[in-house]
């Protein structure tokens, strides 16, 4: 059932009760719903930008404060109907380059992802079991690299709360994908743009994993915000990972010519 035909549903159910007790027909709205209608709102006001380029620097850093910089470039193409298209290149250092992830992500079925490894001269595809293992030795996991579309996860709203300064919307989200890495999501929105500011990751066992934090908002085409800085901070491993975003270019005409398995060897 679509995000619109379910919120329509409890609206004509909460009428129907209304007329059937003599009441003002008043819906009630639960924790559920109203982490649902957070989730649609945010991403209503980030639906439509079309396609966009950018570059990223990604900053690796251990437990004992050693880094290590990886420089990447990819682009992402919104799809009418399902989740984004994207694809990453690594540029430097050398033992990376080339490396490409290629992603379709989806609304109700599994994501597909390949990645290409220069070295092997390969494509390997990668499972729905190791959605959950870490991209190129980061802290992020394949499953957060796809787009989160708001049918991955179920909702339910927690409590208002305060996040860098501004008042937010906390929300929990659990993943409707059995081989997710995490066991739930707690997300702050930001009031009033519903720019997500912060995800705490909790794994399979319940335990705290993961924060991820987003600094530095830019608004682009006067409608969308893209963080210029996200940081992951692994709490079991002590490591972190953080990435920095910029030239971002819109309208760049991108088609599914673009994101193709067979491209991944010639990407650049």
């Amino acid at each position: 059932m679509s995000t619109t035909r379910y919120l329509t549903t409890l609206t004509l159910s909460g009428v129907l009760l209304g007329s059937l007790i003599g009441l003002p027909a008043v819906l009630a709205e639960t924790a559920e719903e109203k982490g649902l209608a957070i989730a649609v709102e945010a991403d209503k006001r980030d639906t439509g930008w079309g396609d966009s380029a950018s570059h990223l620097t990604m900053i690796l850093t251990n437990r004992h404060g050693q880094e290590s910089t990886r420089e990447n470039h990819n682009r992402t193409k919104e799809v009418d109907g399902d989740g984004d298209k994207t694809l990453i290149v690594f540029d430097t250092p050398r033992d990376v380059k080339g490396t490409a992830l290629l992603s379709f992500t989806h609304k109700t079925t599994t994501d597909d992802q390949w990645l290409f490894l220069p070295a092997l001269k390969r494509v390997k595809r990668i499972s729905s079991a190791n959605k959950s293992g870490a991209f190129v030795g980061s802290e992020f996991a394949y499953e957060d690299i796809s787009s989160q579309e708001i049918e991955k996860y179920t909702y339910r709203y927690l409590r208002d709360d305060t996040y860098d300064g501004a008042p937010c919307f906390v929300v929990e989200r659990i993943p409707t994908d059995p081989n997710s890495g995490y066991s739930r999501q707690e997300a702050w929105y930001d009031k009033e743009h519903y720019r997500i500011m912060k995800v705490a990751y909790f794994d399979r066992k319940k335990a705290p994993l993961k924060t991820l934090t987003f600094h530095g908002y830019r608004q682009y085409l006067d409608r969308y915000w893209r963080a210029d800085e996200y940081l992951m901070e692994n709490h079991q491993t002590g490591k972190t990972t953080k990435l920095l975003w910029r030239d971002y270019k819109f309208g760049n005409g991108f088609s599914d010519k673009d994101f193709t398995k067979a491209g991944l060897k010639r990407a650049r």
